[in-house]
């Protein structure tokens, strides 16, 4: 986080979605991005600044987050049909290039309970991203290795053309967290 902090980002997790998109490029000029579970905002801010502010960047989560440029913030539930619209509505009629998600829960320190939530919150990006993707589109979503594990990607597969499961080096060297790098949405 010190790093991060010395640098100007707002999470150290900034740097996991730098180390992805190096790989796979997933950014681009003029591209509508949905970033789910936002705060404290650093993928948002990424995609801003990586992109020199050509894009339009719709954030979402249920805890506050300070405004950044060139980034419409909706407080609330994605899972609310409200707040889904909203987002819909934010993201335009063109369709969304890219849905990021970097969610994770409350941990509490047990398999059991935190596995299921983190599968849980993954398939809700996964179903979110299926609900706003154009064609050609891309997923990129933090997952942890695990129960649900093989068969969330396996889905991922049905509806991307290839699905890549990524370790950024700046992910902690004993965590299961890997992310799910998904390209060319087919419908």
């Amino acid at each position: 986080m010190q790093q991060a902090r010395r640098e100007g980002w707002r999470s150290r997790a900034v740097f996991k979605l730098e180390q992805i998109d190096q790989k796979e490029r997933l950014l681009r000029p003029d591209m509508v991005c949905v970033d789910l579970g936002s705060a404290p905002g650093g993928w948002s801010q990424y995609v801003t600044k990586r992109l020199k502010g050509r894009a339009r960047i719709v954030a979402v989560d249920l805890l506050p987050m300070d405004p950044l440029p060139q980034v419409e913030f909706i407080q609330g539930d994605f899972e609310d049909e409200t707040i889904f619209r909203q987002l819909v509505e934010a993201s335009g009629e063109a369709g969304v290039d890219l849905v990021m998600s970097d969610m994770a829960p409350n941990i509490s320190g047990s398999k059991v309970v935190d596995q299921p939530r983190s599968m849980s919150l993954a398939e809700l990006a996964l179903d979110t991203a299926r609900r706003v993707l154009k064609p050609k589109s891309s997923f990129v979503c933090k997952v942890f290795q695990g129960e649900g594990f093989d068969a969330f990607v396996v889905d991922a597969r049905r509806s991307f053309e290839r699905v890549r499961v990524m370790k950024p080096k700046a992910s902690r060297a004993g965590s299961r967290e890997v992310y799910l790098v998904a390209r060319n949405y087919r419908l």
